[in-house]
Parts: C-alpha cells; sequence; structure tokens
C-alpha cells in the first residue's frame, strides 16, 4: 500500500527529481478528497435541483471572499477562464449528469477525462512539448479509463455519460486559465485564485437554475434544507464540498498547477476514480466488477508512465516562451 501510494504521489512533479515527503502528502490530500467528493455530489443531488446546488457550493464560498479575501494579482482573463471552464462548465454538466442517472463511481472516472483534454489544450494552446512517453503514457491511462467506462457503461444511458465528458473538458479549459494565471503572475496566492475563483460561476448558474430548474424550486429546497433534519445529510455534503474540497482540495490543486506544466499535473487527476469507486463500493454498494479492478491498474499504470520519465520545465519561464495561442 505504501508503494502504491508512493506512485500516485509522485504524480506531483517536483522541480527536483527527488519526490519530497511534502509533495508527497499534497498529492494524496487531492486525490482522498476529490475522491470522496463524489459521494458528498450524490447526497446533496437527492435534495437540490442541479444548477441550484452548483451554484449554492460556490455561494458559500464567494460571499466572504468578497468581503475578506483580496484579490489576486493575475489577470482578469485567467481568472474568468478558471472560473468558467473550472467553476460553471464542470459543475453544470457533471451535477446534470449525476441527477438524470449517473453513477457515482463511473462519474469519478469518467469526469478524469479532464487529464488527457488538458495535455491536448496545452500543447495546441501553450505549445507544451510533449515526450513520446508521455504520450504513450497517457495513451495507456485512457485505455484503462475506456476499459472501465465501457464495463460500467451497463449501468449509465449514453447522455450522462457524454454530460460527464462535457465537463471533464470544461475542468481542462480551468486547468489551463490556472495554469497561465501562475505564469503570468509567479508570485501570487494559488489559495487566493482558487478563492475568487468560486466568484465567477455564482450568478452564471444561478441564472441557469432560475430559467430551467424554476425560479425558486432551488430556494424552496433550500428553505426546506435548513427547517428540517432530513436535510442535515445535504446541508452536510453541501459543507464538504465548499470547504474540504473546494478550499483545500483545489487550492492545492490551483498551487501545482501555477508551477508546473499541465502536462505535469493533469495526470494526478487519473487516479481520483481509485478513491470514488471504492467509496461509491464501500456506501452506495456499487461493486466493481473484475474488468473495473483492472482498468484501474491500467489507469495507474499509464499515469506513472506519463509522469516519471519526463524531462520538467522550469516554472518560472515566461508567457511569451510558452507560445500562448489567442483563441
Amino acid at each position: 500500500m505504501l508503494h502504491f501510494y508512493s506512485i500516485v504521489l509522485m504524480l506531483s512533479g517536483p522541480h527536483d527529481e527527488c519526490v519530497t515527503t511534502r509533495d508527497r502528502l499534497l498529492g494524496l490530500t487531492v486525490v482522498v478528497l476529490w475522491g470522496l467528493n463524489f459521494l458528498a455530489i450524490r447526497i446533496g443531488l437527492d435534495h437540490f435541483p442541479a444548477f441550484f446546488f452548483a451554484a449554492l457550493r460556490f455561494a458559500v464560498i464567494a460571499v466572504p471572499v468578497l468581503v475578506f479575501v483580496p484579490r489576486p494579482a493575475v489577470r482578469t482573463r485567467w481568472l474568468l477562464l478558471y472560473g468558467t471552464g473550472f467553476g460553471i462548465l464542470q459543475f453544470a454538466f457533471l451535477f446534470t449528469a449525476m441527477r438524470t442517472g449517473m453513477p457515482t463511481g463511473l462519474a469519478s472516472l469518467v469526469l478524469q477525462s479532464s487529464a488527457p483534454f488538458t495535455v491536448v489544450l496545452g500543447a495546441v494552446l501553450l505549445r507544451e512539448r510533449l515526450r513520446p512517453v508521455q504520450i504513450g503514457g497517457l495513451a495507456v491511462a485512457v485505455l484503462g479509463m475506456v476499459v472501465i467506462g465501457v464495463d460500467r457503461l451497463a449501468t449509465a444511458t449514453l447522455l450522462p455519460v457524454l454530460l460527464t465528458l462535457a465537463g471533464g473538458l470544461g475542468w481542462a479549459f480551468g486547468n489551463i486559465g490556472a495554469r497561465q494565471a501562475g505564469a503570468d503572475s509567479p508570485g501570487f496566492d494559488p489559495l487566493h485564485l482558487t478563492l475568487w475563483m468560486s466568484v465567477v460561476p455564482v450568478l452564471p448558474l444561478l441564472a441557469l437554475s432560475m430559467a430551467v430548474e424554476g425560479p425558486d424550486t432551488g430556494f424552496r429546497a433550500l428553505g426546506a434544507a435548513v427547517s428540517s433534519a432530513d436535510g442535515l445529510p445535504a446541508l452536510g455534503a453541501l459543507a464538504y464540498i465548499a470547504i474540504l474540497a473546494t478550499v483545500c482540495g483545489s487550492g492545492l490543486w490551483t498551487y501545482l498547477m501555477s508551477r508546473y506544466p499541465a502536462g505535469t499535473v493533469a495526470p494526478l487527476s487519473l487516479l481520483v476514480p481509485v478513491v470514488g469507486i471504492a467509496a461509491a463500493w464501500a456506501v452506495l454498494g456499487e461493486r466493481p466488477s473484475a474488468a473495473a479492478v483492472f482498468g484501474g491498474v491500467v489507469v495507474i499504470a499509464g499515469a506513472f508512465a506519463a509522469t516519471t520519465t519526463r524531462r520538467f520545465r522550469r516554472p518560472s519561464a515566461p508567457v511569451a516562451e510558452r507560445g500562448l495561442v489567442q483563441v
């Protein structure tokens, strides 16, 4: 088990070849927090409409942030890209997918399509060079995801899977925004960026909720949760998602994305389904098959190969040297 965690945490990609204990702990924390996050999402969606729940998770953070947290010294366009991709697109699609029948464990897997999406966007938009062994490792990891996805599709219709893939693409665009914010302003506070990112999605998601789910449906669900003991699990899930998954998990993720090329950090997300599927099995009874276990091993092997043999680039390289393409 300790050897497995060593493989997992090397994906945080330090500046040197030596992997420090701090880097290992940061990587493990992100994997566990985001893996368990899918259980909290499932609990919350059993009570709240999808778009409203997505808006609520960010509103809980955005209100105190606007009052107490200084705005990070990053360009507005990168903050908006981060908030739109990571906040609006990812969670609007993911929550809708899970609300319409996407199994919790399968959602934790398919959403990790953000890793190959990020690598592709990093290569196309940022001109980040990919070594053949890294491309091969990512291909193996994607193959493992396909094995698990095909095995699990028996319990999910095609539309929720496509919606979750769209959420993964949104996450990838958010990763690029976070990466460029760090490249432009290397001295900024990554936690402040994560907190201010939470301000961006609130109003668009709330507008979506009022237009699609009804002008007062979400607020009535919130009132019922606050006034009844039956709503305590949903409120607890909201607290977990907002504080642990968003502030803590996304803060660590932003820190890693701000220091390293997108292709170095992105494969870390491929390991979140290991926790997500195991948690769904233990709590929800979603028992993985032998094919799913095999696919998980393939994912780990591919992610390991994609990140442990590449040459790490200096994190302080200016944006001009990275060849940013305006689109």
